[in-house]
């Protein structure tokens, strides 16, 4: 199936602008949206102050050139040339075929997604940098609406085929404001070849199993030791996002609904569910079971420390089922379900509210964002956000050389594949995953929240831990003063 055609639908692709604030309960936000500005205005002064006026990477895409739709992005996990430059490209050929005039360009920003979230707010709030479309972080969505920097876009460009959990993401204040790209979902990757070691039967843990049961492994594997074993499990605990991911699991899994903040943003949590979160957190990193440095590890480091041997489990994101599988066979390396709830990742696409060509620029999202360019994230080893990419055999990767040939044009690409060319785990464990993920704080005050979140944990992970009841009750009121309520 070719990518779906998007001429004829451009004047449908752009709702009619309005500011986010109009036509909304007067009372929402009224005190927080003050901090709020301040929030992003701090942003600004961040990240313009790092390079003594406009932010590095916006330099790139400074100008305005006419016919040129440029797509401001993070890191593409599958490589320089990867999957996104290849759409974007593909893109390309389809308007130089039917001689529109225009072109998109990729501009990738350095740093981690904290860095990158400022640069794309001050270079938006202070017009250093011509940016057309902005790929978000799935929790960035309602900050950028809420400050007016993003456009509205119309509801047809998510669909029912989008996976109902990720859809989600697309909206504020019942709104479309970005478009689902490329999705994420915390799983566990674990070492077979170490099960069998140490002498346990069934190494198939594909339908999923529970934290006690992880725990039941990582005994049988402390009593018979692989080489190199160290610890059962690593993850990514560090005070940054994947602190926060983690805990947002943990808490999620001890209290079914639990919810920090309502669908308007306003803080809603208890101090004890807080407690029995921050509990159930505990228990996840005890000493006994979680390797040492994970305490201080993010995405590559604890990835690094799987790879070397020293854990048998690590929770993690999908793009690195690819990554491991250059180093393990499939009989050497699994993939199951986070036991407990994972929490739901990702970016959007969305059209910024200065470009001078916001139709157009729909018209490249829709192009990005249909089911045959999912279909060539998924086989390059992103998560999709259409179900048609799992599910749909007729649904193929056109515009990146097909899903056999590999979309990273990695010819030493050994990721095992089902009969239909996908990731093999796919159908069976990525698309349930997504379909059950929880999803963060929704709210434009993410940063903050983020931030006093990971920084309020910090005791939890000291030499001298204080108990559950004490740190929930500082964590309650750190929430209290950052989140409506």
């Amino acid at each position: 199936m070719s990518i779906r055609r998007t001429t004829g639908r451009v004047r449908r692709l752009m709702a009619p602008a309005r500011r986010p604030g109009r036509n909304r309960p007067h009372a929402l936000f009224s005190p927080p949206r003050r901090v709020a500005g301040l929030l992003l205005s701090a942003a600004v002064l961040a990240a313009t102050a790092c390079t003594g006026g406009t932010p590095q990477a916006a330099k790139t895409a400074l100008g305005d050139v006419p016919g040129e739709i440029v797509v401001a992005s993070g890191r593409d996990v599958t490589g320089k040339g990867g999957v996104r430059q290849q759409l974007i490209d593909a893109w390309n050929r389809k308007q130089e075929r039917e001689n529109t005039g225009f072109r998109a360009r990729l501009v990738e920003l350095p740093g981690s997604a904290d860095e990158q979230r400022s640069q794309l707010l001050g270079a938006l709030q202070s017009g250093s940098a011509r940016y057309d479309v902005v790929n978000l972080d799935v929790t960035w969505v309602p900050e950028f609406a809420e400050a007016d920097l993003i456009s509205p876009l119309s509801d047809t460009l998510v669909d029912e085929d989008v996976i109902p959990s990720v859809a989600v993401t697309a909206r504020w204040h019942d709104r479309v404001y970005a478009v689902p790209f490329n999705s994420d979902v915390g799983l566990l990757f674990y070492r077979r070849d170490y099960l069998r070691e140490a002498g346990v039967q069934q190494t198939d843990l594909g339908s999923g199993l529970s934290w006690q049961q992880l725990r039941s492994l990582g005994d049988t594997l402390e009593a018979h030791p692989p080489k190199g074993f160290d610890k059962t499990w690593t993850t990514q605990l560090d005070a940054y996002e994947g602190r926060t991911v983690n805990a947002i699991e943990a808490f999620a899994s001890a209290t079914d609904g639990f919810q920090l903040v309502d669908d308007s943003g306003h803080f809603t949590a208890t101090e004890q569910e807080l407690a029995d979160g921050i509990a159930e957190l505990r228990r996840r990193t005890d000493t006994p079971y979680t390797l040492n440095r994970a305490v201080t590890s993010r995405e590559d480091g604890s990835l690094s420390d799987f790879a070397a041997g020293r854990t048998a489990f690590l929770r993690h994101w999908p793009y690195v089922y690819r990554t491991l599988h250059q180093r393990f066979t499939a009989q050497q390396l699994g993939v199951a379900p986070l036991p407990g709830r994972a929490v739901l990742g990702g970016q959007n696409l969305a059209v910024t509210r200065d470009s001078p060509r916001q139709r157009k620029a729909a018209e490249l999202v829709a192009f990005l964002t249909s089911p045959s360019s999912e279909r060539c994230l998924l086989d390059a080893g992103f998560a999709a956000t259409r179900t048609s990419a799992y599910t749909d055999d007729s649904v193929t990767c056109t515009a990146a050389g097909g899903a056999t040939a590999s979309p990273s044009r990695d010819s030493t690409d050994r990721m095992p594949r089902d009969s239909a060319g996908r990731p093999a785990y796919a159908r069976t464990v990525l698309l349930p995953a997504l379909r059950t993920a929880v999803h963060r704080p929704r709210t434009p005050l993410y940063g903050a929240f983020t931030q006093t979140f990971a920084a309020e944990l910090d005791p939890l992970f000291s030499a001298d831990p204080p108990s559950d009841k004490a740190l929930a009750r500082h964590l309650y009121q750190a929430l209290r003063t950052v989140l409506p309520n």
